[in-house]
Formats: C-alpha cells, sequence, structure tokens
C-alpha cells in the first residue's frame, strides 16, 4: 500500500512540472529559485547572478574560486584607486556586435541608475572611467576599494548599442551578453531555455541545448529526480536527503557552502552585551555540536569564524569558544547577571537551512544558564527590514563574501555603523570597536597582497576575541546528478550554474 502511495504521489508531482520538464533538451537542470529579471544588474542574489553568469560574461571569472581572465585579459591596481584592465578582442556580442571599452564604461555607467540595478555599492565607488583605446579601461574610485577586481566576475558587460535605448520591457525580459549560451525562452514559473553559442570566445559549450527549471517546492523537485524528468538538481532538500540517498540512479554530491550562519551580537552601551563576560557566556553555551547532529542531521561544517577557507583574511588558527555551560554560568555570575536576565533571539524563519530550528535551539540553551528567553522568528521580508533598522540585539543571519574578500566584509558586518559612508550597513547589532574600525580602514590601502591578507587576519582574529559574533556552522550544499549520462558536474561553491562547466 505505501508502495503504490508513493507511486501515486510522484505520478501527481510529476504531472505538476512545468512543460519544458517533459521537453527534449540535452540537458534538463532543476534548481530551488527562480530568476527575476534579465537584467543581469537589477538584482545581487546569487540565484539570479547564476542565470545572467550563462549568458554574460565579466571582465573576469571565477574557475574553482581563483579569478581569471574573462572578458579582460590582464588587470593591474596601478595605485590606491586606480584599476586598469586590458580587454579581449575578437569578442561579439550575441547579436553580433563588437565587444568594446565603450560597453565596460557603459554598463559601469548603467550600473550607478537605481532604476536599472542594484547593485550600486560597487558602482558608486567609482569616480571615473577612462577608455585610453577599443581595449583599456581604467577604472579611479573614489576611495581604495582593495577588493574591486574581486568583484569583477558578477558585474556582466552589456552592450550598449542595443541597450542604451531598448524599451525596458525588453531589457528586463531578453538578455543580449557575450556569454557561452543565447537566450532563447523565458517562461515565467516554468522555464528557461538557451541555446549554445557557437562562436563563444572560450570555445562552444558542450550541450547544444538546455533548460533550466526552477522548481521551488521541495517535493516537485523531488519527484524530477526520482522520475528521471531532470538530469541534475541544484539545491537537494535536507528534509528529503535520506530518501535520495536510496535512488540507485542518483549520485549525491555534498560539500560545504560559503555560506556561514552565525549569532550576530552587539556590544551597545547600557545593555549587558555591552560586558564582554556576558558575549563569551552566550558563546559557551551554545553547544553547535548538537545543532549540526541534530538540527542540520549532519549536513553543516563547524564555524571558528565568519570567512570561509577560500576569502582572504581566513585564519585556520583560530578556535571558536567552546561549549561550558558551567563556564558561561561563572562567566554570567562575574558579569553581575547571576539570576540572568531577559533576551530576545531574533532571525527569519524562511531564509536559511532550518532557520527557524536553529533560533529554538539557541534559546534552549541559554535558558539552561539562566536568561530569560523569548524567540522571534519572523518571515526575511519583514526581519531584514528591521536589521537596516538596527532594531535588535541578537539575531541569527547567514552571510557569504562575492568578492572573496573579508575586508569587504568587514567594513559591512564589523564597522561601527557609518551609512554615509557606507561603513557598517550590514552590522544590525550595532557592534562598535574603534581599534577595529581603524585596523579596517587602513586595511583597504595596502597594496601588496600578502601584506593585505595578514592585515586581514589580524582584523578577524580581533573580532573572534572580543566576540563581536558567535560562529555556528558553514551550511552543506548538496546536488543531485541522475547516473548513466555522461555527466560530470563539480558544484561551484557559489551554487552558480554556469552550464559551460558542465562536461
Amino acid at each position: 500500500m505505501k508502495h503504490l502511495a508513493l507511486k501515486g504521489f510522484l505520478l501527481f508531482a510529476i504531472t505538476a512540472l512545468p512543460a519544458a520538464a517533459l521537453a527534449k533538451s540535452d540537458l534538463t537542470i532543476a534548481t530551488d529559485a527562480p530568476p527575476k529579471s534579465m537584467n543581469p544588474h537589477a538584482y545581487s542574489s546569487d540565484a539570479n547572478l547564476s542565470y545572467m553568469s550563462n549568458f554574460f560574461d565579466g571582465l573576469l571569472q571565477r574557475k574553482e574560486g581563483k579569478l581569471v581572465p574573462a572578458l579582460a585579459t590582464g588587470w593591474e591596481r596601478l595605485d590606491e584607486r586606480t584599476w586598469k584592465f586590458d580587454l579581449r578582442k575578437g569578442v561579439k556580442f550575441h547579436n553580433g556586435n563588437d565587444f568594446t571599452a565603450a560597453d565596460v564604461a557603459f554598463t559601469f555607467t548603467r550600473m550607478k541608475d537605481p532604476k536599472y540595478s542594484k547593485l550600486l555599492n560597487i558602482a558608486n565607488s567609482i569616480d571615473t572611467i577612462e577608455t585610453p583605446d577599443d581595449y583599456t579601461v581604467i577604472f579611479t574610485t573614489k576611495k581604495p576599494v582593495p577588493w574591486f577586481a574581486e568583484t569583477m566576475h558578477q558585474n556582466f558587460i552589456v552592450d550598449k548599442e542595443s541597450s542604451a535605448d531598448r524599451d525596458d520591457g525588453d531589457y528586463n525580459t531578453r538578455p543580449i551578453g557575450t556569454g557561452a549560451y543565447i537566450f532563447d525562452e523565458w517562461v515565467k514559473g516554468s522555464y528557461v531555455r538557451m541555446k549554445a553559442n557557437g562562436s563563444y570566445w572560450e570555445g562552444a559549450p558542450k550541450y547544444t541545448t538546455v533548460d533550466i527549471l526552477p522548481i521551488t517546492e521541495e517535493s516537485t523537485r523531488f519527484a524530477a529526480l526520482a522520475g528521471k524528468r531532470v538530469d541534475i538538481v541544484n539545491g537537494v532538500p535536507l528534509t528529503l536527503y535520506d530518501k535520495i540517498t536510496t535512488m540507485p540512479h542518483v549520485e549525491l554530491i555534498s560539500q560545504p557552502a560559503r555560506r556561514v550562519i552565525y549569532m550576530d551580537i552587539t556590544n551597545r552601551e547600557g545593555t549587558p552585551f555591552e560586558d564582554i563576560r556576558v558575549r563569551q557566556a552566550i558563546a559557551h553555551a551554545i553547544n553547535e555540536e548538537e545543532i549540526i547532529d541534530k538540527v542540520m542531521r549532519g549536513q553543516a561544517t563547524l564555524a571558528h569564524q565568519v570567512p570561509d577557507k577560500p576569502t582572504v583574511g581566513f585564519d585556520p588558527s583560530l578556535k571558536r569558544l567552546g561549549y561550558d555551560p558551567q563556564k558561561a554560568k561563572e562567566l554570567l555570575t562575574d558579569a553581575g547577571y547571576g539570576d540572568g536576565f531577559a533576551i530576545t533571539i531574533a532571525g527569519p524563519n524562511d531564509r536559511y537551512v532550518n532557520d527557524e530550528k536553529i533560533i529554538e535551539a539557541v534559546a534552549k540553551y541559554l535558558a539552561k544558564i539562566g536568561l530569560d528567553v523569548t524567540v522571534d522568528a519572523k518571515p526575511k521580508s519583514i526581519f531584514f527590514d528591521e536589521i537596516s533598522e538596527y532594531k535588535h540585539n541578537f539575531y541569527l543571519i547567514g552571510w557569504f563574501d562575492g568578492s572573496f574578500d573579508f575586508g569587504r566584509s568587514a567594513e559591512k558586518l564589523l564597522h561601527s555603523p557609518d551609512p554615509d559612508k557606507g561603513m557598517g550597513i550590514y552590522n544590525g547589532g550595532a557592534y562598535s570597536n574603534p581599534e577595529i574600525d581603524k585596523m579596517i580602514i587602513d586595511s583597504a590601502s595596502i597594496l601588496d597582497r600578502e601584506e593585505r591578507r595578514k592585515a586581514l587576519q589580524e582584523i578577524n582574529r580581533k573580532a573572534v576575541e572580543d566576540v563581536a559574533w558567535i560562529p555556528l556552522h558553514y551550511q552543506q550544499d548538496i546536488f543531485a546528478v541522475v547516473k548513466g549520462k555522461g555527466i560530470k558536474y563539480n558544484p561551484r561553491a557559489d551554487r552558480w550554474i554556469v552550464v559551460k562547466e558542465i562536461q
């Protein structure tokens, strides 16, 4: 009876799949999020950038996490504020137009316009753009931006000639880039179809026709995999992991994600958190190993710091404060809070894997050391607005830095809030340490990469020592590939689906 019920469920779910799932293509990929626009600058989310990476190129690209040439063949930091890029010759947009420096200047100028772009931070950091010839671009930034080049894999270049006067509706739904794939069709909520660019500057990709299906419902994504309607699933739901391991036709790939989940904590004057002993006590109270085992079902990696291994500034010597509830109680007593105090734990309930369950687990641990705990988990649409208004002292959040540079993370997450200077804009707890602020500012002017790495590691160490945050774990990315089709898929750390990389 159970077998028949499962068959019925799969049949129902398969019939609910988009029509494209039943159509023939060389490669069909299911993912857990749809694109919101085909304008490559309209959204900074990884989901949208993932789609765009197939239609567009940046000046640079990342392969196995390393920054390598793309539309630029070379780049150089001339001084604190000046960057020079040498452009690739002979590249054409999908409409046949030649790629030149004029397209680069147009792209970054348009990125400053909030009508077209959400990538305002990097665009507005640019003071001037010079194009001394068709294949050279020189950027001068308003202040030192040492990770400027590190973002060039996700600032996709558009064609000036066809974009300048295009209807906004067309511009937002029909991408024209230089990428390995040419846009064919987008049926919102159903599929994105693309075809290989046979004239691509890196050579034609393996798969001629590709469908990407945004299947947000976990059970439907599971059914598509069970019914062999898709070849790759990007975003295997943790709740169905055990079931999928029993499928003989599926290979599961599990790897640590770049995203860290951590508790942000304030040190505001007049709050208990002002005392470092209280922050230390809270860190000692949390049994993160148990959270990984029971809440995350083993699908997470213990975090000792916020930056991940590929990020400049990661320090392998750092160790988190270990689980020690007795030590936590002693620290609270020493700080004058032996009888505890009221604490609210905020966070989203629909953004990260098992986010609300993690919050509830942390609440349980803090209650055990005598704190009066209130859980305030809510939809991300509400929560993130509250973070931007500095409403919470202690909350769960996730982060990974697309620039692979902890200096950028520190400016946004760690520096004292100073919106006018673009500092601390995601420091929702308003943590403030003047010594760390100075270290962050000073590091931005260091040109030597090794010296800069050491400076960022020192900032990282100081943040851990001062309990500026409490790292929990790095999420686990889980992918599924159907066996027997000769597909060689090495998932990227950023979870982008760059189809040209699939063999």
